[in-house]
């Protein structure tokens, strides 16, 4: 008799989980399958756009161990007279560490009000630049990049960040839902049927309806485990208290973040010279010779739209990563270095809420992670699809029966 109850129980208990999971499943399919595939095509972003554009990434100047790159403000100036056609001046440079690599000047123009993608970016491009003659190499628009426009419809649909950002992280949130829901409809109740659960067995079955069963159960289950930690790594950036919640969780549940307050600049404008920004330079390439890149805001103090309290650089470590970066704070005037603190310095709450974006494409494990990641994408997208086919089938042979 108890056993029979707990069978009852059991039963019960998968029902309701599997409503849970099939009305959740029609409420966010099509947005986890816009999400999935877009996902999917972003994930090799930087190893395609790299290769294609190395031409313009290495400048090909001849004899660089004997020159020096032109001063920063007087390439900036070079760059802009260049640039005639342009509604916005270039303010902000990625410097590389490799000499033999173009500097890369930025020109962004944003609409904080805009509600889409077209309309919030005015001016978005890249500007490729060798740095020793002040040639400017390339010209590319990022705001028209395929991958670009994907990576905004896989964040937010095209929308603004407060409309389809929130949409997008609730799909997400729905989307973990149906995964864990999921996994407890695919338990097996017995060693035999979990035969059936781990793999194709389809030498007897003809139906199409049995074979898009075990494609959503089976594909479902192998693809859940990474899918929750993508989905995750997601939601903390579609709502950034999330991203909190982690550090806080890894902080010894404390909220206390690094205080950087105390370094400022203090010494007077008038010390400040032409070639400041470059003694600069020079420092952070001497303290971390073997890092990627970093980059230098170069608004003018007199137009500047914020309060500069010092000049802060962060320096990627490598070239396809974000997890590993450095800082260094500067007194923006005297040129001083105030404070310099390696990646290896960070807290471990830093160290891993700084891993998102790269554990979310599959970064983190190099190119087998991308791999991985570009393949659970497609299998996520299918689960939407595969899904839907159950119902649908499971209506029309309710239908048919009546």
């Amino acid at each position: 008799m108890q056993q029979t109850d707990k069978k009852k129980s059991k039963g019960t208990f998968k029902k309701y989980i599997l409503k849970a999971h099939l009305w959740l499943g029609l409420l966010s399919g099509i947005i986890v399958l816009i999400v999935s595939l877009s996902g999917a095509f972003f994930v090799f972003n930087e190893d395609i756009t790299a290769a294609l554009r190395k031409e313009s990434t290495f400048h090909g100047e001849k004899d660089i161990q004997h020159k020096k790159p032109i001063p920063l403000h007087e390439l900036k100036d070079l760059v802009n007279a260049q640039l005639k056609n342009e509604i916005v001046k270039t303010e902000e440079v990625t410097i590389p560490i490799d000499p033999a690599r173009s500097y890369q000047f930025g020109l962004i123009k944003a609409n904080p009000d805009g509600w889409n993608h077209f309309n919030t970016f005015i001016v978005y491009k890249n500007i490729y630049v060798n740095q020793y003659t002040g040639k400017v190499i390339a010209i590319y628009d990022v705001k028209n990049n395929p991958f670009f426009i994907c990576m905004t419809l896989h964040r937010s649909l095209l929308l603004s960040d407060k409309i389809g950002g929130t949409i997008v992280g609730v799909s997400t949130i729905i989307f973990v839902i149906m995964l864990i829901t999921g996994i407890i409809l695919w338990w097996p109740k017995n060693k035999k049927m979990s035969k059936q659960r781990l793999w194709f067995r389809w030498e007897k079955v003809k139906g199409w309806r049995r074979k898009n069963y075990d494609v959503h159960n089976i594909i479902g289950f192998y693809s859940s485990f990474l899918a929750i930690i993508v989905a995750i790594t997601g939601i903390m950036y579609s709502f950034r208290i999330t991203q909190m919640w982690v550090y806080v969780l890894l902080n010894g549940f404390s909220s206390a973040t690094p205080d950087y307050s105390q370094y400022k600049t203090v010494a007077p404008e008038s010390v400040e010279t032409a070639t400041t920004i470059d003694r600069i330079i020079e420092q952070v390439k001497i303290h971390y010779p073997k890092a990627y890149s970093f980059g230098v805001d170069l608004e003018d103090h007199a137009e500047a739209d914020h309060k500069h309290d010092n000049l802060s650089i962060w320096i990627k470590e490598k070239e396809f990563t974000y997890a590993e970066s450095s800082m260094m704070i500067f007194d923006e005037h005297s040129g001083k270095l105030l404070f310099n603190r390696p990646h290896e310095d960070k807290p471990m709450a830093e160290r891993a809420t700084d891993a998102t974006y790269d554990l979310h494409v599959g970064a983190f494990f190099g190119m087998p992670g991308k791999i991985l990641a570009f393949l659970m994408s497609l299998f996520c997208a299918s689960l939407p699809i595969t899904g839907f086919m159950i119902w649908w089938g499971r209506r029309n042979k309710k239908k048919t029966t009546t």
